[in-house]
């Protein structure tokens, strides 16, 4: 792809205030529908952070993972979603909160749903933070629905998926200006100087500051 054909693949980044916001709502409303969990189930790896806030709005000191692989870092996807790490800890008899950060496809949540219930537990419900319209495994616990689409970046996976951005630029990027206008043009995504440089250096891009 050249420089004068950009990739056009809207990404939205969500701040990790935002996150946290999110995750209050979703309690909310896990508490005003009368599910009580006693375990908080995180899909690894987006879903640690929602896990984690989650558990402290609720109260639940019970928290493991489990591990679904559908998409590398940024937006190539693989075939099907599969666990890869199985469930850490004993949930049988217990009623689990599944959580995830996005639920894109379904495919993830289909997954590890099915996994989580061989563990035999007396009850499942899943929430996530957003939700979009193509997906084919609606979560029970939505904090916001995403009608049009796009890529959902979270504060916690900014390096990962901003450096798969720029490994895949052609031609790629010289400095960070231009790496910054690039993101900008191609994906809508402004980082501030502090991400930008983190960017470059976590990922080993080659390119002037």
């Amino acid at each position: 792809m050249s420089e004068t054909e950009p990739r056009q693949m809207p990404v939205e980044l969500i701040p990790l205030e935002a996150s946290v916001r999110l995750a209050d709502e979703l309690a909310r409303e896990i508490r005003t529908s009368g599910f009580r969990p006693d375990t908080v189930v995180a899909i690894a790896r987006g879903g640690f952070l929602p896990a984690r806030f989650l558990c402290d709005f609720l109260h639940v000191h019970r928290l493991f993972s489990v591990k679904v692989e559908h998409y590398t870092a940024g937006a190539r996807e693989q075939q099907q979603a599969a666990v890869t790490a199985p469930l850490s800890g004993d949930i049988a008899g217990r009623r689990v909160l599944l959580v995830d950060d996005v639920n894109d496809s379904g495919d993830t949540l289909q997954a590890a749903r099915a996994h989580v219930a061989e563990g035999a537990p007396e009850a499942v419900r899943i929430a996530v933070l957003h939700e979009k319209d193509t997906t084919g495994c609606a979560a029970d616990f939505v904090g916001q629905r995403v009608e049009r689409w796009r890529w959902i970046l979270y504060s916690w996976a900014v390096i990962e998926d901003a450096g798969h951005f720029a490994r895949q630029m052609e031609p790629a990027p010289a400095t960070a200006a231009e790496l910054d206008a690039r993101l900008r043009r191609d994906y809508g995504l402004a980082l501030d100087g502090t991400e930008l440089e983190r960017v470059i250096r976590f990922n080993d891009l080659p390119m002037d500051p």
